[in-house]
């Protein structure tokens, strides 16, 4: 994909994840309301924990429209190779985000499970919890397909944030319908909340790891290494390959290959191989931004005495 072309994309995808993340936005906000008044008024802890987990959604998404707004702004005369580390960046401060809320949450559901506090959920929390499992889990499946199409880290973050909160209301949901089956099992609404916190925890961990690899230029995975380098092998006049180095970038592969090729051919004839590779690593590999190949010329022994 040539540089203008590749600017137009990353623009679209701007657009696209600024769109998802928008009516993630307004989704969060009604669930926000239905989770407070079932909780409230279903009488469950655990309905009011993952209320306040939706509630640091509107920060998280708001994150999000910040990394892609000016995550995906062209490279200018200041930042040469564009801006989006912003992006990776605003994916690191919503696994940040869910961290607190899981800390938050899990130490107010300790209190309330070692305190052995009574708490008799009704059909109104089971209710708000079906609610919130079928909206979050939607919005995921939405979210994740456009994260992945327009290959924005940050999209598919909060599409990680969106199945940790239809995640936390399941478990919501167990912890109510235990309690409404077995009303002696008055500690479940505790435990439930403690389990939301966890899940939250974990998505939080995911996301914020992933961002931070991407952060401090982690190499991809060995089988991810040797698909690339598999790619350039099969390419016509290449001789040999070394210091093949990847790193990510706003979700994109960024690579640097140095390969060999017969010396006697002309730098024209080099070139050519060298687009070719460049040609097979963004058609067969998934999420290359941009690869730069060196061509350094080798001869055999008889031909260098010569």
């Amino acid at each position: 994909m040539s540089g203008p072309a590749r600017i137009n994309a990353r623009s679209s995808g701007a657009s696209a994840g600024e769109k998802v993340t928008w009516i993630g936005a307004g989704v969060n906000a009604a669930l926000i309301l239905a989770k407070f008044a079932a909780g409230i008024f279903g009488h469950s802890h655990a309905m009011v924990a993952d209320a306040f987990h939706s509630v640091s959604d509107f920060f998280t998404d708001a994150v999000v429209l910040l990394g892609l707004r000016f995550g995906r702004k062209d490279p200018d005369e200041g930042h040469h190779f564009g801006h989006a580390r912003l992006e990776t960046l605003a994916s690191i401060v919503v696994g940040m985000a869910l961290l607190a809320t899981a800390i938050t949450l899990g130490v107010q559901a300790a209190r309330d499970v070692v305190n052995r506090t009574e708490i008799h959920p009704n059909w109104l929390a089971l209710s708000g919890a079906g609610l919130s499992v079928l909206a979050k889990e939607l919005l995921y499946w939405y979210t994740i397909r456009v994260g992945r199409r327009i290959r924005s880290p940050v999209v598919i973050a909060n599409a990680k944030h969106h199945r940790s909160d239809a995640l936390s209301s399941l478990a919501v949901m167990a912890g109510i319908i235990g309690v409404m089956l077995h009303p002696t099992w008055v500690f479940l609404d505790g435990f439930a909340a403690l389990a939301v916190s966890f899940l939250i925890a974990k998505a939080g961990l995911d996301v914020f790891w992933d961002g931070w690899k991407e952060m401090t230029d982690s190499a991809p995975a060995p089988e991810a290494m040797e698909e690339i380098r598999a790619c350039i092998r099969q390419v016509p006049g290449v001789l040999g390959q070394h210091d093949v180095k990847v790193r990510r970038s706003g979700g994109l592969y960024l690579m640097n290959v140095h390969i060999d090729v017969d010396g006697k051919q002309t730098v024209q004839q080099g070139h050519q191989i060298a687009k070719e590779v460049e040609q097979c690593l963004s058609a067969e590999i998934d999420n290359v931004g941009e690869v730069i190949v060196h061509v350094d010329p080798v001869w055999t022994e008889s031909e260098s005495t010569d």
